[in-house]
């Protein structure tokens, strides 16, 4: 299951960070995700659930002994720990498409809740920083570990981890 650390993480990996996430299985299967490509996860409290919820330990299998999981009371605390590369912030409507981003070793990726995204005012401060994956159908958004699995692949895409 899911670990606290105080360590901080700065090698070439990149860095997922979840900012309040809400809904279990989502959370499971990003941790399932960052099992299987050696990524950090951090999460950025209050969390929508317990982490010793049934529906995220099912989600992330038996891989949580695999996953590098932080827990941070807030997000400059996350992003302070997960090293010192460029900070990207992904929404479901502003920003540049995501493959555009440059991912450099330690980006950290910043996704919101899944009810309502990162905030408006953190999106406007970050402007230069904000990417989106583009949507042609009816719908929000993306699930949040879909468009989670999207960045990251493309991220170990461009720094040549395949």
């Amino acid at each position: 299951m899911p670990h606290s650390s105080l360590q901080t993480q700065t090698d070439a990996s990149l860095q997922v960070v979840l900012v309040n996430p809400e809904i279990p299985p989502n959370t499971g299967n990003i941790a399932r995700l960052c099992a299987a490509t050696r990524t950090p996860l951090h999460l950025v409290h209050p969390l929508g659930f317990s982490v010793e919820d049934r529906h995220l330990k099912r989600a992330g299998l038996d891989y949580w002994r695999h996953v590098s999981v932080f827990h941070h009371q807030s997000l400059e605390a996350a992003l302070a720990a997960g090293g010192s590369g460029p900070v990207l912030y992904f929404s479901a409507r502003q920003g540049e498409p995501y493959d555009r981003a440059s991912y450099l070793p330690g980006t950290r990726l910043v996704f919101g809740p899944e009810t309502r995204g990162l905030s408006q005012k953190l999106l406007e401060n970050n402007r230069a920083n904000c990417y989106r994956i583009p949507i042609w159908g009816e719908v929000r958004s993306l699930n949040l570990s879909a468009a989670a699995a999207v960045v990251v692949y493309e991220g170990y895409r461009q720094l040549g981890r395949w």
